[in-house]
């Protein structure tokens, strides 16, 4: 077989062919029959309005709406609220150790604290920025007592 009678052949599949007997009389009776059957073995309850599944569905999205609304507000009640930036301690005067290499850490601290300070007043009920700025507080005082212990 070339590629010319394959393209024939082809071709002749487009025509449309009519089935050896009629479906369209035997969909309609096994429909009859199941509709039929099903009025009978069906309780009353399922023979119900269409738009009892939609209200179903709307009051299952209300009740999904409401615990997500509630749980959200109940979070927010439990967690911490961030100190306010007044209770902030104070920035202390810039300190530079006599050890170069502490001193380079004191000045990337110092700056650290800094750039915090300006972000806490930006915003000041972030509790995250707050525990930043109390990391960065606890490494300047274990930094000054590393420069203490080397003398």
């Amino acid at each position: 077989m070339n590629e010319f009678e394959w393209r024939r052949q082809m071709r002749d599949l487009r025509q449309p062919l009519e089935p050896r007997r009629d479906l369209w009389a035997s969909i309609d009776a096994v429909l009859d029959d199941a509709e039929r059957t099903s009025e009978s073995t069906l309780p009353a309850l399922s023979l119900r309005r269409p738009g009892h599944r939609r209200r179903w569905l709307m009051a299952a999205g209300l009740a999904a709406s409401l615990v997500l609304v509630s749980g959200i507000g109940w979070r927010l009640l439990q967690t911490p609220t961030a100190t306010p930036v007044a209770s902030t301690k104070p920035a202390q005067a810039s300190w530079k150790p006599a050890d170069p290499r502490l001193a380079g850490a004191a000045v990337e601290l110092d700056a650290a604290q800094m750039e915090l300070r300006l972000a806490i007043q930006q915003a000041p009920d972030s509790p995250a920025l707050q525990r930043l700025l109390d990391r960065t507080q606890l490494q300047q005082t274990q930094l000054r007592q590393l420069a203490n212990q080397a003398g």
